[in-house]
């Protein structure tokens, strides 16, 4: 491949993000098999220093990405936890994994990437990834993108203080180290919690723990969130998936926060991001 410096350069020239950046098939597989191997060293759950910019969804909104890192610094000079849904209606998802890939491989320890639901090859043929690399390049190259992030990190720990992941809590959770002991590559599962960790999501309304209107996973109470900041002496629990307004929200008397990164997501004019 190019040298990485130039790829990155490639990929960042356009300020807005508007339109595709013209990428060589070769390039991203080979971007993508450095990463595995870089991916593959880190844990499954990191541990993570402050200070570090902490992003949510980004759904292929290129452009938002490039806005964020100006505004954070390019790595080395800014540190980025992502916390997953890189691609998917988005209409840059390509660019946006490419460049995020190559940050880590670049800078490995200013940038650090974590899972998310749409990170999984079921989603990505319902909901735009599959197509997007399918009509700019093959479903081969596609493929080697799954099998890429199919090796991401699932949660990480900010100063042994601040748990974060891209979903939520699982009742199957009871020990960090089975966090820690989840064996990459994988795909994700039906149930249990890794699927947890991916899809499970806060409610304001019931206590406990409950079925989750997406067919998937389940909802959980703020004493969910109490008990688990209690057993475990965190501040806070930091995770995305979920569009919120104004790109955060607060739960659990602010035990708990949501960051949703991709504003006007899907059309929306409503939804801002931090």
């Amino acid at each position: 491949m190019e040298n990485l410096d130039q790829l990155i350069a490639k990929l960042t020239q356009m300020a807005d993000g508007a339109g595709g950046v013209q990428l060589s098939a070769m390039d991203l597989e080979s971007l993508c098999l450095k990463a595995r191997g870089v991916l593959l060293q880190e844990p499954a759950l990191l541990e993570v220093t402050a200070p570090v910019n902490v992003l949510g969804d980004i759904h292929g909104q290129y452009g938002n990405l490039l806005k964020y890192l100006a505004s954070g610094g390019y790595p080395p000079e800014g540190r980025y936890l992502l916390l997953g849904d890189y691609v998917d209606r988005g209409k840059n998802s390509i660019e946006t994994l490419a460049l995020l890939l190559a940050l880590k491989v670049r800078h490995p320890e200013h940038v650090f990437l974590l899972r998310g639901n749409h990170e999984s090859a079921s989603l990505n043929r319902a909901y735009g990834f599959y197509d997007e690399c399918k009509r700019r390049f093959t479903v081969k190259m596609w493929r080697t993108f799954v099998d890429c992030y199919n090796c991401l990190p699932i949660a990480a720990v900010i100063e042994n203080s601040i748990f974060c992941c891209h979903g939520g809590l699982s009742p199957d959770l009871f020990n960090l180290d089975q966090i820690r002991s989840i064996s990459r590559p994988c795909d994700i599962p039906e149930s249990g919690m890794l699927c947890d960790l991916l899809w499970s999501d806060p409610d304001f309304t019931n206590y406990g723990w409950n079925p989750n209107d997406r067919g998937v996973s389940h909802t959980f109470g703020s004493d969910v969130v109490t008990t688990f900041m209690l057993r475990f002496h965190f501040t806070l629990i930091c995770r995305g998936h979920q569009v919120v307004e104004d790109g955060y929200e607060f739960f659990a008397k602010r035990q708990l926060l949501t960051i949703f990164s991709a504003p006007n997501y899907c059309g929306s004019s409503t939804m801002r991001a931090p």
